[in-house]
């Protein structure tokens, strides 16, 4: 539950909010359900039901009133909640009438013009700059081996940017150069390309759209209350291993042929055939020649860096406690793409090995948009629709935000965080609380 709270001196206290700060209330103040009436309490009264003050014992009884959520129609609440998240920016709703046509013919047609050498610029990059890593691992002393192992784990994002470019059908105009491009760009990462193909199609169809969406969606209730073990999984995955889970959507999205349509299936095999050769063949071959610790140090650890990438680019993207996913019959297409996505700004050298998918508002208006594209299309985009985007530099904030509040799905405040839910199951959170750093 979230109050609004006049007197910054109190606590919050309940049977499944545990104690709560008022400076975390205060977060949350534009997306409560509840005002606070104040009345006197008789006694006799058990502690945890009621409002007490830390410095004094004055005792007061809470009359939870249910209202509907703010808009974020105002300057000042955008502003406020932008500092709170973590933003640099917060868009104003997009109006209704606006469609994804609309915000499409702005933009210029050269943005949608596939280059060559461009595109194969993109791809020495990054062929250069994961060799120059597995240089770096070979050469490196133990206490070194960590900036070793996070510069191929990013250099190694950028192949699977190549592939997604080629699974969007704009790395090159020769479609059986881009089906076999993508496929060896995904190899590395053991990501079967047309599965992945697939399922990006409909996540860019669906953008956030509460079932539908295939990338990333809120927790439902049902789900966190269906077992112990579940619940106890789940508040793990999406708080402290939340920067790794998409690993656990790669395992289950993408090798189970009955998630597939019949005429999906046989190209799907195919991509699982190659990775299953790059595993069979690829790996007894780096234990061959430099053991099982060989192994860990040159595939494993880079592996795990890029799905710390796949895993945050992802859930930046497209999660805020301000952003909605809606139902199919309410969703709205330019809402989402334009509204409902986030523009993240990156230390450059990251932008440059990941060939600047962050820049991701254009993308989800085209995705027809190659990637050395995105930025010209981008400063189109904040010409003619800036006040409505969502903004970001990457921070310790923004990542606290999402990490301990975006858990369960809630219609009316968009998102529920684990602990206001089950507050003794929730240590993870309350830990990630106190020890992420608060700074924008």
């Amino acid at each position: 539950m979230a109050c609004r709270l006049a007197d910054s001196g109190f606590y919050f206290t309940g049977p499944h909010q545990g104690r709560v700060r008022r400076s975390r209330i205060a977060s949350q103040c534009f997306h409560g359900i509840c005002h606070v009436k104040w009345g006197i309490l008789p006694k006799g009264g058990r502690r945890h039901q009621f409002l007490s003050h830390h410095r004094g014992t004055r005792i007061v009884q809470a009359v939870a009133v249910p209202v509907q959520p703010p808009t974020v129609d105002s300057a000042e609440q955008r502003k406020h909640l932008a500092k709170s998240y973590g933003f640099t920016q917060i868009g104003e709703p997009l109006p209704e009438n606006v469609t994804l046509k609309d915000i499409i013919d702005t933009l210029p047609k050269k943005v949608f013009e596939i280059d060559d050498v461009k595109a194969w610029k993109s791809v020495l990059i990054s062929v250069t700059s994961y060799a120059l890593g597995i240089f770096m691992i070979s050469k490196a002393p133990w206490y070194l081996l960590p900036l070793a192992w996070a510069w191929t784990g990013t250099a190694v994002t950028g192949f699977f940017v190549i592939g997604h470019d080629c699974a969007h059908k704009s790395f090159s105009r020769n479609k059986l150069v881009e089906d076999i491009v993508g496929t060896l760009a995904f190899l590395p990462l053991i990501y079967p390309y047309e599965p992945w193909r697939f399922k990006h199609d409909r996540h860019h169809a669906k953008t956030n759209m509460l079932s539908e969406d295939t990338a990333w969606h809120p927790v439902w209730r049902e789900e966190f209350d269906s077992s112990p073990a579940l619940r106890k999984a789940i508040i793990f995955g999406y708080g402290p291993f939340r920067p790794w889970m998409s690993i656990a959507h790669w395992l289950i999205w993408h090798f189970d042929l009955r998630k597939f349509r019949p005429s999906e299936v046989k190209r799907v095999k195919i991509s699982l055939a190659c990775v299953f050769a790059f595993i069979t063949i690829g790996w007894p071959l780096i234990i061959y020649k430099t053991g099982v610790m060989g192994w860990i140090k040159f595939w494993l650890m880079p592996w795990l860096g890029y799905h710390f990438w796949m895993s945050t680019f992802t859930m930046v993207h497209h999660t805020a406690p301000h952003i909605p996913f809606k139902s199919s019959d309410e969703w709205n297409a330019a809402q989402s793409q334009l509204n409902g996505t986030v523009h993240c700004n990156y230390p450059h050298w990251i932008e440059i090995l990941c060939h600047d998918i962050n820049v991701h508002i254009p993308h989800h208006v085209s995705p027809r948009i190659p990637s050395y594209n995105l930025r010209a299309a981008h400063r189109s985009i904040q010409e003619n629709w800036g006040k409505y985007l969502n903004e970001a530099t990457w921070n310790w904030r923004l990542m606290k935000t999402i990490m301990t509040m975006c858990h369960v799905y809630s219609k009316e405040e968009n998102y529920v965080a684990f602990d206001e839910i089950s507050p003794e199951e929730s240590q993870p959170i309350t830990f990630l609380r106190k020890v992420m750093p608060d700074y924008a």
